[in-house]
């Protein structure tokens, strides 16, 4: 059987992030995605310019087409910027068997530019991470969450993680790429404890996507029937491997993306 992910996010038309990058992040992990967007974005590797939202009705037509006919083994979700966008995709996750949900809280791209509308930060958090097997935060957006500072040092995190997890998500994975030092430190935590993963930092620019990148990459390890320590170790080893690749890429002015097909293409 063909292992199969969904991703429901919005599009980046630069192609580094969104369902672009989530789509590429299955691709090479072996995996056959479908998708159901939710935004459209005017976006380069210099920021973005403009977002058109996709009605809701038409979010739960996408995946009610999605689900009805394909066997989908996981689920990401990325970028949902409005309440009435939120609620038409938790109604959707009750309606259909979508596998493990790998829930992204996309609010703020690389470039800086904000994402999610203020009040649709609650809502996400009321209404989507109880649905989520693992969310993914990073540092910036566990402190959005949280409504506080963002984590300095590794015993922040910890409490950040638990603090996270009481929002009602199976398993939180604490990125902390934005952070500093010689290491990459990601915390994971499900019921079991914690799980730290660890790998080199490289000095790039070329982080565009690397969120949507990686937890796209565990949807997709979960697709295939890997255990979550297992699907999160393997995506961070990609991730890892897909961001020291993205110097061989030329792409725009500002922020490029990580290299997702590094593994296959000749640079």
């Amino acid at each position: 059987m063909t292992a199969i992910a969904v991703t429901i996010a919005g599009s980046d038309s630069g192609g580094g992030a969104g369902i672009q990058a989530d789509l590429k992040s299955f691709s090479a992990n072996g995996v056959y995605g479908a998708s159901v967007l939710t935004a459209l974005t005017a976006q380069n590797t210099l920021g973005v310019t403009a977002i058109h939202d996709v009605p809701p009705d038409f979010i739960r037509a996408q995946m009610d087409a999605v689900y009805s006919d394909l066997k989908v083994n996981a689920t990401k979700i990325g970028m949902l910027s409005q309440q009435a966008v939120i609620h038409a995709v938790a109604e959707g996750l009750e309606a259909h068997d979508t596998g493990p949900v790998v829930f992204d809280p996309v609010m703020v791209a690389a470039s800086g530019d904000p994402l999610v509308a203020d009040e649709a930060v609650a809502v996400l958090i009321d209404v989507l991470v109880p649905k989520a097997d693992l969310i993914t935060p990073n540092l910036h957006e566990a402190a959005r969450m949280l409504d506080g500072t963002v984590a300095d040092g590794e015993a922040e995190m910890s409490r950040q993680a638990e603090r996270l997890k009481a929002l009602g998500a199976k398993a939180v994975l604490l990125k902390g790429g934005h952070g500093s030092g010689a290491e990459s430190v990601d915390l994971l935590l499900t019921d079991d404890g914690e799980t730290w993963l660890r790998a080199p930092r490289h000095e790039t620019r070329n982080t565009h996507g690397t969120g949507c990148t990686l937890s796209s990459a565990i949807a997709a390890g979960l697709a295939k029937g890997a255990p979550l320590v297992e699907a999160v170790r393997l995506a961070k080893i990609y991730i890892t491997d897909a961001i020291a690749a993205a110097d061989s890429l030329q792409i725009g002015a500002g922020h490029g993306p990580v290299h997702h097909f590094f593994e296959f293409w000749e640079t």
